[in-house]
């Protein structure tokens, strides 16, 4: 066991844990964040990503050794019920969302592509969720939506 400081959601947070324990199994098992989903346990379905440092990851595959005095966010840091973020408000106007299980892996690439980029083009959006497997055929809803946030958080 190792003492692990990082910011999940803006909190200080220390974990005593293995530090090969992965991300994804600290924050479901241990700390009740179920919004990142467990696909394929390999980072290539991007069900399971977070953003960590700006960048979104894996947490499927990110050891906690990795996370210290980092930086990390999920879904349920990104927005609230009574606060949602302009891309959860965006994605249910443009009904982006059908089963839901890669939807929170896809907001949070989404989340950092708008951080590193307010205006992206369709073509970046396109780029940026291109590790996000989805099965329900949303694409394209999806993307509209990523530019209707963008538009939005542009205005404000």
């Amino acid at each position: 066991m190792t003492l692990i400081r990082f910011r999940l959601n803006g909190a200080l947070t220390e974990i005593d844990d293995d530090p090969d324990r992965s991300l994804l199994d600290l924050l479901r098992e241990r700390l009740g964040l179920t919004a990142a989903h467990f696909g394929c346990g390999a980072g290539e379905c991007g069900a399971c990503h977070v953003i960590v440092d700006g960048r979104a990851v894996t947490a499927c595959n990110t050891p906690l050794w990795s996370l210290v005095d980092k930086d990390v966010i999920t879904l349920e840091g990104l927005g609230t019920a009574d606060r949602p973020h302009a891309l959860q408000r965006a994605f249910i106007a443009e009904q982006a969302l059908q089963c839901g299980y890669c939807v929170s892996g896809i907001l949070m690439s989404a989340a950092a592509l708008l951080k590193q980029n307010p205006r992206p083009t369709e073509a970046q959006v396109r780029l940026a969720l291109d590790r996000n497997l989805c099965r329900c055929g949303a694409h394209n809803r999806m993307v509209r939506a990523v530019l209707r946030a963008a538009e939005e958080m542009a205005t404000r």
